[in-house]
């Protein structure tokens, strides 16, 4: 079972990504939930008083396939064709989550405009 620091860990091991608290004031607990950012994108988020679910952006495909499985359910306020959340308390695998966490970033950077080089 992934714990909060190893979560939070491995969402910034990805290029250009950061951290941030942006929801604090706009609903009840909503001080507590931590979003990881690609650019100006979020990709994961979850509440860390209550660490038991995150997320994350996803396929509506996967979304699909993995809705009647135990330990995914519909998000509160997002929509439910692009975001899913993810049980963090054990029915699910660490390399699971791991996956769905990569599929997320990669989503969400692949929908940011391109880097110009020089």
């Amino acid at each position: 079972m992934m714990d909060i620091e190893a979560l939070q860990k491995y969402c910034l091991s990805f290029p250009d990504t950061h951290e941030g608290m942006p929801f604090a004031g706009f609903f009840k607990n909503s001080r507590a939930i931590l979003v990881f950012y690609v650019g100006k994108k979020m990709f994961c988020f979850f509440d860390i008083d209550r660490f038991d679910y995150c997320t994350l952006k996803c396929d509506p495909e996967k979304i699909e396939e993995l809705s009647d499985q135990e330990g995914f359910e519909r998000p509160f306020n997002l929509s439910w064709k692009h975001w899913i959340n993810v049980e963090l308390k054990g029915k699910i695998s660490e390399e699971m989550i791991k996956d769905l966490v990569e599929n997320s970033y990669k989503l969400v950077a692949a929908s940011l405009p391109k880097k110009k080089l020089n």
